[in-house]
């Protein structure tokens, strides 16, 4: 049977004949006889000693899978040596094609699960582990050398190395660099201590145990706080000032201001009319609750205006002046949070003198999130932590290349 066309993969084999075996395509091949040169001697031999059929698993063809019947032949040399001829399309000791093995570490590391990247390529499991472990071992670095700017944040990951993990990544190109087992103070210090001599920069979120662990190892880096891990606390007093309020009204207006409690946290200026009525009407039941949301408002205008000024001094007086206001009011939930605006003073102002953030980590590890769901989770870190960093260095690759 005589074919005129070029198969991917197998361009140069000769397509001898089709057939259907239990829902599957079999292609008969083999390739053109031409000189070998003897792996002992070095002499070229045209010779033929025997025919091996070799049976290997290639790409799908029409979504069915396909077999390869390779009549392979081996060759005879002068010397006495027999070898087998050099195929382009299959590696030694391999029973899958070239191209199938290519799709098999691709789809291993796309997929959502070993187990569904092994039943779309008509393989087991364990292979496509196996297959995912030599992708893993080629890609990623055994020992990194962190650059001048780093960015640290944790996620959920519930391995056999623990529940939470540590992901470490370049804040200036936003990629991530590696990922630690756990987020406790010696695992970090211990990691940086080995290979952030050159780390100029942390950017954080307000993590006390991470900020030991930075300094103690790194000496006296510049730490910038994360923007939204501070901005965070003062809607956490409001909400907290909220609840509390809400405790003495009606359970029709308690479980209404609950709903609606995003009218709070909303600027002034972007509330609708219907909103806006919520809001004054729930401000007009507890004075407390209209006073923390003054607060908030006067902390929105600072942070509008922060990011506006590069007078790193006028910043540092109209925060300590927000800190008086405060004060003044006596709110238990708001000056617990400016108390953690004052230990944190510095890094919050170095977030005002350099570009960087976290925003991008969150990021990464909401994506980490979905895959773990997916999978219904992940026993091996070793396995869940090279699935990221694969991921999103393969982001660019689709599952259909061959």
């Amino acid at each position: 049977m005589n074919f005129n066309m070029n198969i991917p993969g197998l361009k140069e084999a000769i397509v001898e004949k089709t057939e259907e075996v239990d829902d599957r395509i079999a292609l008969h091949i083999s390739l053109p006889r031409k000189p070998h040169t003897c792996p002992k001697c070095g002499e070229k031999t045209t010779k033929v000693h025997d025919y091996r059929i070799q049976k290997i698993k290639h790409l799908k063809w029409f979504e069915r899978l396909t077999v390869l019947f390779y009549k392979r032949r081996r060759y005879a040399c002068t010397c006495g040596k027999r070898f087998s001829e050099v195929s382009p399309f299959v590696d030694r000791y391999q029973r899958h094609s070239k191209e199938c093995n290519q799709v098999m570490r691709i789809r291993a590391v796309k997929a959502k699960t070993f187990k569904e990247a092994g039943e779309v390529t008509g393989t087991s499991s364990s292979t496509i582990i196996r297959r995912f472990k030599d992708v893993a071992e080629k890609e990623l670095a055994k020992g990194v050398r962190l650059p001048k700017i780093i960015a640290i944040d944790e996620y959920k990951g519930d391995t056999d190395a623990g529940k939470f993990q540590l992901v470490i990544a370049n804040a200036v190109t936003r990629e991530p660099i590696d990922i630690l087992p756990n987020r406790r103070k010696d695992t970090i210090k211990d990691y940086l201590y080995q290979y952030g001599a050159d780390v100029e920069m942390v950017v954080m979120d307000m993590n006390p145990s991470f900020k030991a662990a930075v300094k103690q190892a790194l000496g006296r880096p510049l730490i910038i706080a994360d923007r939204f891990h501070f901005c965070r606390y003062i809607y956490w007093a409001i909400d907290e000032v909220r609840r509390k309020a809400q405790q003495e009204w009606h359970p029709y207006d308690r479980k209404k201001c609950k709903r609606m409690r995003h009218v709070l946290y909303k600027r002034k200026e972007k509330l609708t009319e219907k909103q806006q009525w919520y809001l004054d009407r729930y401000l007009g039941m507890s004075e407390e609750l209209k006073k923390a949301y003054e607060l908030k408002e006067a902390y929105c205008e600072w942070f509008d205006w922060a990011k506006t000024t590069s007078d790193v001094a006028e910043v540092k007086k109209e925060l300590e002046s927000f800190y008086r206001k405060v004060e003044v009011t006596q709110i238990p939930a708001f000056l617990k949070a400016i108390k953690t605006l004052e230990n944190w003073q510095v890094e919050i102002l170095n977030s005002f003198i350099f570009p960087y953030s976290n925003g991008f980590l969150e990021g990464i590890n909401n994506k980490t999130k979905v895959m773990k769901r997916n999978a219904y989770g992940f026993r091996s870190f070793a396995h869940f932590k090279a699935k990221i960093l694969l991921n999103i260095q393969y982001k660019e690759i689709g599952v259909h290349l061959g």
